[in-house]
């Protein structure tokens, strides 16, 4: 049945005469005599009975009309989401993050997302950057927030603001009420690690940062999630090197104290496949643009 023979009927049935229904319609009343001759053939009933100057329904008609008025409502509808989808008003996008991304400001670009597009459907899934590397290949997630400093050549990326590295140390330790110290002050004390299985730049930082202050860690530890580091030094299990952001997961027993002479920088970048040119998504990276602008972070991407 065809979508016009609907609402040739519907307005028809408004009006209760031809000449008004097909002047509404901007048709002549011959297209639209035919149109209800093919609606009522195609149905099997009779929907209108009509005299030189009046139209009634029937009570097929009256039963069909109410149908009628769902089905174009629906239709109206379904191009009304599709055109909002195109356009970036309406959808879903899943967004990988990282445990420590959640201090990294991540929260607050989705929440400046959801703020100017409510009808978007955002989904934050905590992953690994690894995880999410692979769940990016497969379609899994729309886009990620990686503890790494380049993607590999099929994603696209966005810098975000780096985090320096500073000591976390249980508020037991010596050295804890310290305004800043020297790395070497750490050389003896066991170290509680990022495991490198999980996310090897966060690791290779850390050891890159020890290796040039002539440390050789003992490790007591290998956590695989920076929370989980944190939540093991405040046990008394060792000591860590942790990004500055840390400091806002609020975990009790612990103390951040900064390292002298060390500017070795956690990278963190938002990663998406290659052109994926989705209007949800370049949405969601151009809110994330202006909010790294707004924060003086990084301007520009590759």
């Amino acid at each position: 049945m065809k979508t016009h023979l609907l609402r040739y009927f519907v307005v028809l049935a408004e009006e209760r005469h031809f000449g008004r229904a097909a002047q509404r319609l901007c048709i002549t009343q011959p297209p639209l005599s035919t149109a209800l001759k093919t609606l009522e053939e195609d149905l099997g009933v009779v929907l209108v009975e009509r005299d030189a100057k009046h139209v009634m329904l029937t009570p097929a008609g009256d039963a069909f009309l109410l149908e009628a008025r769902k089905v174009l409502a629906q239709m109206q509808r379904a191009a009304d989401v599709v055109r909002s989808v195109a356009q970036g008003a309406e959808g879903r996008l899943d967004v990988g993050i990282t445990g420590s991304m959640v201090y990294r400001n991540v929260p607050q670009y989705c929440n400046a997302f959801q703020l100017r597009r409510p009808q978007v459907e955002l989904c934050m899934h905590e992953m690994s950057t690894g995880e999410q590397l692979r769940a990016l290949a497969s379609g899994d997630i729309d886009v990620g927030f990686l503890n790494i400093g380049y993607p590999p050549d099929e994603l696209e990326l966005l810098p975000l603001e780096s985090e320096t590295l500073v000591a976390c140390l249980p508020q037991s330790h010596a050295l804890a009420g310290d305004a800043d110290l020297d790395l070497q002050q750490l050389a003896h004390e066991d170290f509680v690690m990022f495991a490198r299985d999980v996310s090897p730049a966060n690791y290779d930082n850390v050891i890159a940062c020890m290796h040039q202050a002539g440390i050789h860690p003992r490790t007591t530890h290998a956590a695989r999630q920076w929370l989980t580091v944190v939540a093991l030094v405040s046990t008394g299990c060792g000591v860590a090197l942790v990004p500055a952001c840390m400091e806002r997961a609020g975990i009790n027993g612990v103390r951040f104290v900064p390292l002298r002479g060390v500017r070795m920088q956690t990278p963190a970048i938002m990663a998406w496949r290659r052109n994926d040119d989705r209007a949800l998504l370049s949405a969601l990276i151009e809110t994330v643009r202006e909010c790294l602008t707004l924060t003086d972070g990084p301007r520009s991407g590759s």
